[in-house]
């Protein structure tokens, strides 16, 4: 039998030999998860206009991701007046840590994809799901208005109900086309509703049984969007 001693020695060292080579691992692999990271959320951002893209996004390769974001996009990142600032790559904003921050303190990033004949402006937004965030990638025509595409994503709405602002496609097209400015200039947004659409410019059918996040998209598309616009009119009156 062991002293209680060398037990607790043994214990002891085993316990800083398991750390140290957890830190060395996690130390290691560090680099490849955040490069991992880095092509998930471009190609996320693509998505938004994966159907005006010149490849299938789907189908091609990491690498190809990365080459297509840095060959077309431009990035700018925005201040809470909509005013561009200097030096601040606008993939390096952690939109869930802006928030955190008092409002006229937080940092907006915008991505401007030039393509052969188009050009579409991403913006991110962020709301309030079911039962955590959503968030997602708005893309705009260059007429600072009508909407070329989105993509969204959530931390763990319901599958096969609020989960389906991600997985249906059929969901994520109807904003396609959709205004977010009325026929007086004035925003309107893009709101999701139940009960049939009466404003067909500006709303998209709700997705059912899932009544709560669809009204945080909707809260999401308001308050995400109206940051970019004093950024959109000092577009619009060039």
């Amino acid at each position: 039998m062991h002293s209680n001693k060398y037990i607790t020695v043994y214990t002891v060292a085993m316990t800083l030999i398991v750390s140290v080579v957890l830190a060395i691992i996690v130390t290691g692999l560090r680099p490849a998860h955040e490069a991992n990271e880095a092509v998930f959320k471009k190609r996320d951002i693509l998505s938004a206009i994966k159907n005006e893209l010149p490849v299938d996004l789907e189908s091609i390769s990491d690498q190809e991701v990365l080459s297509l974001f840095n060959e077309r996009i431009e990035q700018v990142t925005l201040d809470a007046n909509g005013q561009p600032v200097e030096g601040v790559k606008a993939e390096t904003i952690d939109m869930a840590k802006e928030e955190k921050k008092p409002e006229a303190e937080r940092l907006y990033p915008m991505y401007i994809y030039k393509g052969e004949k188009s050009t579409f402006y991403l913006v991110s937004v962020r709301g309030n799901g079911l039962w955590d965030k959503i968030w997602g990638t708005i893309a705009l025509q260059d007429d600072f208005n009508t909407i070329a595409g989105v993509s969204f994503d959530h931390v763990t709405e319901t599958a096969g109900l609020g989960a389906e602002i991600k997985d249906s496609p059929a969901f994520k097209q109807q904003f396609v086309g959709k205004k977010i400015y009325n026929d007086e200039n004035e925003f309107v947004s893009v709101a999701v509703v139940k009960g049939g659409i009466k404003k067909p410019e500006h709303q998209v059918d709700a997705i059912a049984g899932a009544t709560i996040t669809s009204n945080g998209v909707t809260e999401m598309m308001e308050n995400g969007l109206e940051v970019y616009l004093p950024y959109f009119e000092s577009k619009k009156n060039k």
